[in-house]
This record gives structure tokens, sequence and C-alpha cells, in this order.
């Protein structure tokens, strides 16, 4: 399922005239032009963005709708509140990751062909859905709804987790290492993404996470790492 990206919503526009501008005899009035619909989707983009740049704490229904050109008060009619749009946002981030385990390179071949490809995938998504992934990283379990997402991120991690064991068992992966946190150190790399990265810059998403698949399991040293 594919993840919509932010961005903000518009009212209707206002009229194409200047103002004092006089009809003339030959010229057509002006034709209303109609409100650009919005949605729950588009509603939670437009959130996700604003969780993302104030933090959910400090992010107001009010910042919401200022950001998405509507009254607080048609928010309501699609959402109870802000947890809401949260909870919508952290299932899209989490619907993303737990993809990448079902894609045919992630699900197939040798362990550590599989976890080159997670690692490298879970780098992309860090850019392609953004705000979801800055908003994922950052719960703390203040609610049930971010507790909820805390549980099914640490599902995920103890899927990778296991593949890593997988292979180590295959000789595929350093032995003397402990699995849990091999995990915890690749995808903490993966999670300081959402906290520099800015779109536009020099660096494209595929030189990010080649950068990162090649530390994981090369190194950084000329020649990459020889284990004993």
């Amino acid at each position: 399922m594919g993840v919509q990206h932010p961005h903000k919503l518009q009212l209707e526009p206002g009229s194409p005239f200047g103002e004092g501008h006089a009809l003339t005899a030959n010229e057509p009035p002006a034709v209303e032009q109609p409100r650009r619909p919005y949605d729950i989707d588009r509603l939670t983009d437009v959130a996700l963005a604003v969780f993302a740049e104030r933090g959910f704490d400090g992010a107001s229904m009010d910042d919401v709708a200022r950001a998405a050109g509507i009254t607080k008060a048609a928010i309501y009619h699609h959402v109870t509140g802000k947890e809401e749009l949260l909870d919508r946002g952290l299932r899209r981030a989490l619907e993303a990751l737990y993809a990448v385990l079902d894609e045919p390179s992630a699900a197939k071949g040798r362990p550590v062909e599989r976890l080159r490809y997670i690692v490298r995938r879970v780098a992309e998504l860090a850019i392609e859905v953004l705000p979801e992934l800055t908003v994922l990283v950052r719960v703390r379990g203040n609610s049930e709804t971010e507790r909820h997402a805390i549980e099914r991120r640490r599902g995920f991690d103890a899927a990778v987790t296991a593949l890593v064991r997988e292979a180590q068992a295959a000789g595929e992966f350093d032995a003397t290492l402990e699995a849990s946190v091999v995990v915890r150190l690749i995808f903490g790399m993966c999670n300081s993404i959402v906290e520099w990265y800015r779109p536009g810059g020099r660096l494209q998403r595929e030189d990010i996470a080649r950068a990162l698949e090649r530390i994981v399991f090369e190194g950084t040293l000329s020649g990459g790492l020889n284990f004993p």
C-alpha cells in the first residue's frame, strides 16, 4: 500500500479578478472555483508534517487546522482528535516497515542477502515516508496509541534479529556479535536519518541507503573488514 506524502491543503481560491476590477460588456463573469476536496488521508498527511516539525505533544489541533487551511471544526468532522491522527500516522509507518519483510528479496535467498536488502530498504523508507518514520521513532509510550506502536516496532526488530541469527548460523555474519545489539545499532543509524535528512539536498535516497549498507556489511576501512 502506497503512502501519501504530506502537502498543504487549500481552500477555494478567491476571485480571479483584482480588487476594483470592472467587467466589460464582452467579458464573462467570474466563475467560482470549486473547493479542493480533502479527506482523512490528506488530513493525516498534514498532521504528520506538523507533528514531525513541532513534536506530537507540542502540536495542537489549531496548528493542524492552520496548516491544512481549514477550520478545526472541519477536522473534527473526520477524526475525534489529535490522538486519532497520530494513530493513523503510526499505522502507516509500521505497515510500511512490515511490508518490507514480505518483499521477495527479503523473504527468499541467503540470510545475509535478505538482511542486506532489509537494511537498505529501511534506510530508503526513512526518506520515502519521512514524516511517518519521524513520528514513529520519537514516540515514548506516553499513551496507549504510542505503547501499541512501540510493541509492534519491537516485533519488527525481533524478526530482523532472528534473521541476523540465521546469517550467523550459516557462517555469513560475524557470530561473535550479539544479534539484538547488531539490530539496535543498525536501526539506530536508520532512525537518525529522520533527524538530519532534508528533501531537496545534495544526497539522494540511494546514496544514503548505499552508504548505510556498506558501513554495516563492509565497514569503512579500505578493503572492508576481515573478522577472524
